[in-house]
């Protein structure tokens, strides 16, 4: 078993909230700029929202960005609080749209197995409903992950 069988990908707001458990959607959505892949800037840039995620209980980890279009990392308040990424449900939604996209397209290069590519779909269809109920009530979207 590895540390990333272990992340749990936590997406909230008031309208509602998730907790992905699958490792594979850590392992191939959420660190997808991680793999290597030669992708032009934008979709880089898509990507670097998914990146900046940060883990809830460690706030000194290191993050290439901590802003970007529609996002932003926020520091822990307190001793009893986490950093958490805020973006608009709709650029959430386009980022983790432009993964999906990314790892299909790649996935024999990514290695990745058709049980994983289901699971991660599965996965996918959970965190969009969360963001349809944030963006219909006209909340920001929280995510972070913690192991």
């Amino acid at each position: 078993m590895t540390d990333s069988d272990l992340v749990h990908v936590s997406v909230a707001s008031p309208a509602g909230a998730y907790t992905v458990g699958d490792p594979s959607f850590f392992r191939y959505i959420v660190r997808l700029a991680e793999l290597g892949l030669p992708l032009p800037q934008p979709d880089r840039e898509s990507l670097d929202i998914l990146a900046a995620i940060p883990h809830a209980f460690e706030a000194d980890e290191e993050v290439p960005r901590l802003s970007g279009a529609g996002w932003r990392i926020v520091p822990a308040q307190g001793e009893l609080d986490w950093p958490v990424l805020e973006a608009t449900p709709q650029r959430l939604r386009a980022a983790l749209e432009r993964a999906q996209a990314i790892l299909w397209t790649n996935a024999a290069r990514c290695a990745v197995s058709a049980r994983e590519i289901t699971s991660i779909e599965t996965e996918l269809d959970h965190v969009y409903g969360v963001l349809m109920r944030a963006e219909a009530a006209g909340f920001a979207v929280n995510v972070s992950y913690v192991a």
